[in-house]
């Protein structure tokens, strides 16, 4: 969205800004032209929207959030066991993070292995770029 949470007060002990302070939301225009448009093309879903009661479109915000944090699992998941069935690749990995502590080890693996993925896959896309006669497609 174009609004983010930007809380001055340090957090309290269960980690929330102090109750008494609104926080402040940001705004990013590019982001707002994006909805907007969005909202223009899709008026009768803008109205869907706009008529959900307050406890329906909140449980949908974290809905959507839930979703997005499932999807990451998978996605982790799913080059872990990659990587797991891969012997020499898994050695690599764990010779790249064998000075970390313990419980960051898989955290980072992952991370290297998406940042590689996408190099890999950014280079192939130049790569096909190349090949095109000029001209065709981009």
């Amino acid at each position: 969205m174009s609004t983010k949470t930007k809380t001055s007060a340090p957090p309290s002990a269960s980690g929330n800004a102090a109750p008494a302070d609104e926080p402040n939301f940001r705004t990013n225009p590019e982001v707002d032209a994006k909805i907007d448009a969005h909202i223009k093309e899709n008026p009768k879903y803008w109205n869907y929207i706009q008529a959900m009661p307050r406890d329906r479109l909140e449980r949908t915000v974290v809905l959507n959030e839930v979703r997005e944090l499932d999807r990451q699992h998978r996605m982790r998941e799913g080059m872990m066991k990659r990587i797991n069935a891969n012997p020499a690749l898994k050695n690599a990995y764990e010779t790249l993070v064998k000075d970390l502590p313990e419980d960051q080890k898989e955290g980072v693996i992952a991370q290297i292995a998406r940042t590689a993925r996408r190099a890999v896959a950014r280079t192939q896309g130049q790569g096909q770029q190349q090949q095109r006669p000029e001209g065709v497609g981009v």
